[in-house]
C-alpha cells in the first residue's frame, strides 16, 4: 500500500487489516516506530481540527515529525490546473510545491475541500490527483472533493467495536444544513458501509442525489460484500427499524456552483429533515453518528447528541488509530 487515497482503492482484506491494526494500538496490544527518522508535510487547504490534530498526534506516536502548510497562509498560494497562464492572485504552481516537498519529506497528506463551483470537474479530484502526479512520495487523503477515507475507517471502526462483525440496518440521513456543504464524507460512509456488508438505507430529499458514478459503485459493492442499498425520499419513513443513524448535510448537484439559489431551495427542509427524539424512537435503539463539526439543532438535537445514544466522541478518538494504522501500512515494512 503507497498511497490512500479511497477505501475503494482497497480491498476488504486490506482494510481489515488497517482496521485490526487499529484496534489492537488502540489497546495497547502493539507499539511501532515505523516513522523514526522520518518527516511528513501536512497540507491543509482547509480549516480543520480532528484531522490535523489526530494526524499531528498520530506521526509522532509512531516516531515521526510533520510540518504543517497552509497554501495561501503560512506558504505560498497555489495552482493546480495545468496549462494555466499564473497571471492572477495565485504564487506558486502545485508541481513546483510538490517537487520541492518531494526532496524534504517521506510523505505527504493533503486536505483539500471541494470548492463548491464545477462539479464536473471537481469530482475528479483534481488537487489530490496532482499530488499523486506529481509526487514519488505517499500520499495520504486527509479529504478531498470526492472522498474522506480516513473519517470512513474511523466511522467503521466504531461501529465494529459497538456491534462486532453483525450485519446492521445503517441509515445515513441528510439534514438541513443553512448552507450547501461537500459531499465527500457522505460518499466515503456510502462506500465503507457497502464495503463491510451492511444493508445501508440513504434519506435525503429529491433533488440531493449522491453523485451517480459514485452510486454505482456503491451498489456494485454491495452487491460483492452480501450487503443492500436502498434509497429513501421521506423523512418519516427513513428511521424505521435501523440500527445506526449517521447524519450529514451536503448540496445538491441540480444548484452546484449557485450556493444562493440552493439556500432558497433547502429553506423548505428547515426543522423537518433533523435528527430528534420523535425519529429516534422509531429506530432499533439505534446509535448516532456524525463526523463533526456539527450544528446543533440544526443537524441534530441536543437531546440526541447528548444523549448515551451518541458516539461522536468515539468516531472522533478512533481518527487518531486509523490514522496510525494507515501510516503503519505503508510505511512499516515490518507489517503483513
Amino acid at each position: 500500500m503507497k498511497n490512500f487515497i479511497c477505501t475503494s482503492d482497497l480491498d476488504f482484506t486490506q482494510l481489515e487489516q488497517i482496521l485490526q491494526l487499529a484496534i489492537a494500538m488502540k489497546h495497547g496490544n502493539l507499539r511501532l516506530d515505523c516513522l523514526k527518522d522520518k518527516t511528513l508535510a501536512l497540507v491543509f487547504f482547509n480549516p480543520s481540527l480532528r484531522t490535523r490534530v489526530s494526524m499531528q498526534i498520530a506521526i509522532q506516536q509512531l516516531g515521526g515529525n510533520s510540518v504543517l502548510l497552509e497554501p495561501g497562509i503560512s506558504s505560498w498560494s497555489l495552482e493546480y490546473r495545468e496549462r494555466v497562464v499564473m497571471d492572477d492572485v495565485k504564487t506558486e504552481h502545485l508541481k513546483e510545491f510538490v517537487g520541492v516537498l518531494d526532496k524534504y519529506v517521506d510523505g505527504i497528506a493533503v486536505r483539500c475541500f471541494a470548492e463548491m463551483k464545477n462539479w464536473v470537474e471537481e469530482r475528479l479530484d483534481p488537487v489530490i490527483r496532482g499530488f499523486l502526479r506529481y509526487s514519488t512520495k505517499p500520499i495520504i487523503n486527509l479529504e478531498s472533493a470526492m472522498s474522506h477515507p480516513c473519517q470512513a475507517m474511523a466511522d467503521i471502526m466504531t461501529i465494529r467495536e459497538i456491534f462486532g462483525k453483525e450485519r446492521k440496518r445503517i441509515l445515513l440521513t441528510w439534514a438541513w444544513h443553512p448552507k450547501p456543504l461537500p459531499m465527500a464524507v457522505p460518499n466515503s460512509f456510502a462506500l465503507i458501509a457497502s464495503q463491510f456488508g451492511h444493508d445501508l438505507r440513504i434519506a435525503h430529499p429529491p433533488g440531493y442525489e449522491l453523485d451517480e458514478e459514485l452510486m454505482q459503485k456503491v451498489k456494485h459493492l454491495s452487491k460483492q460484500s452480501g450487503g443492500s442499498v436502498e434509497i429513501c425520499n421521506s423523512i418519516e419513513e427513513a428511521f424505521d427499524g435501523v440500527d445506526i443513524v449517521y447524519a450529514k448535510s451536503w448540496g445538491s448537484l441540480n444548484y452546484y456552483g449557485n450556493a444562493d439559489a440552493e439556500i432558497k431551495e433547502r429553506e423548505k427542509y428547515r426543522g423537518v429533515w433533523i435528527v430528534d427524539d420523535e425519529k429516534m424512537r422509531s429506530t432499533n435503539n439505534a446509535v448516532f453518528m456524525h463526523c463533526l463539526p456539527v450544528r446543533r439543532n440544526v443537524i441534530v438535537t441536543d437531546s440526541i447528541i447528548d444523549s448515551n445514544s451518541s458516539v461522536v466522541f468515539q468516531q472522533a478518538e478512533n481518527r487518531l488509530h486509523v490514522q496510525k494504522a494507515i501510516l503503519a501500512r505503508i510505511f512499516g515494512d515490518a507489517i503483513s
